[in-house]
């Protein structure tokens, strides 16, 4: 198994490019950091660093080695924060992943209530959106779409929060602007404008819903997040399907929100909690006013 200590030391040594300014920098010796580091590549059975000039660069297993060890040493400092907050006896700290609506219009009245219950509590508000798949930043709790390729983490709880209707963006002055609703086989002409910053689950599910309409949209522009789309839609560059919860951000002048049907794409929005949050105090009680304030409408911006 390798050893985080000098994983931690070999990451400084690529940063620094140099073993003595790592030594500087770790309170060390240059001859105990270059000890761990001969220990490392023994371990490790690789060739990690290499003399250049009076410096040391990594070698390519080095680089990959920095890179992919960047989640591990995220989750060491997390599991030494709980260790502190726990021999002191102290509330801690809490950090919450969130996608953008979430984080507009539910996260502010959590951290409100949170530190109102819990004064001495340190929390740390992580977007975790538009990673790739199983390389988002770890965190206490996440709140995420349900998607099979990100809820199912080993180990995780999963508490349901709310289902979330999609709805269209339609420009003021557009034939359906004012009707109350509009079925989705009335979008089949338009000229569509992706919001899918990751090409994800919100994706899948106006794909399906539009296949069960029996037509396939046509995408003109692709703005990758919702607000972006919004203002596309403004301007009158085509139409945008978007979730209920960001929809009801504010939306720029000129923009008509109508529900949508037959069918509805709708998507799960869910709360994980990881391993390590689950003896949290703090975290039971986010989890708790997550579901509390998902379960009442957001208002309109």
């Amino acid at each position: 198994m390798i050893d985080v200590h000098r994983l931690r030391i070999f990451r400084s040594v690529v940063a620094n490019g140099s073993i003595s300014a790592a030594a500087d920098l770790l309170g060390m010796t240059g001859s105990a950091v270059s000890q761990h580091m001969a220990a490392l590549q023994k371990q490790t059975g690789l060739a990690l660093l290499e003399r250049v000039g009076r410096g040391v660069e990594p070698t390519a297993a080095g680089r990959t080695l920095a890179a992919e060890s960047e989640p591990l040493m995220s989750e060491v400092k997390r599991l030494e924060s709980v260790i502190t907050d726990l021999r002191e006896g102290n509330t801690g700290s809490l950090s919450i992943g969130y996608f953008a609506s979430v984080g507009s219009l539910w996260l502010p009245r959590i951290a409100r209530r949170l530190q109102s219950e819990m004064p001495d509590l340190v929390l740390e508000m992580i977007l975790t959106e538009g990673y790739p798949t199983g390389e988002s930043p770890p965190v206490d709790i996440d709140v995420v779409p349900d998607d099979p390729r990100e809820t199912l983490r080993p180990g995780y709880s999963i508490t349901p929060l709310t289902s979330d209707p999609f709805v269209a963006l339609l420009p003021q002055d557009h034939r359906l602007a004012r009707r109350r609703s509009v079925p989705m086989i009335e979008l089949a002409e338009e000229s569509w404008i992706s919001s899918d910053i990751s090409a994800g689950v919100t994706e899948s599910l106006i794909a399906r819903a539009c296949a069960a309409a029996g037509f396939r949209p046509r995408y003109t522009v692709e703005a990758q997040d919702h607000y972006t789309a919004a203002a596309f839609v403004a301007a009158g560059v085509g139409i945008a399907v978007i979730p209920d919860l960001a929809g009801r951000t504010r939306l720029p002048t000129g923009v008509r929100r109508v529900r949508l049907t037959r069918p509805v794409p709708t998507r799960d929005i869910v709360a994980l909690t990881a391993p390590v949050a689950r003896a949290n105090p703090a975290a039971a009680r986010a989890v708790e006013l997550l579901r509390e304030i998902a379960t009442k409408p957001a208002p309109r911006g």
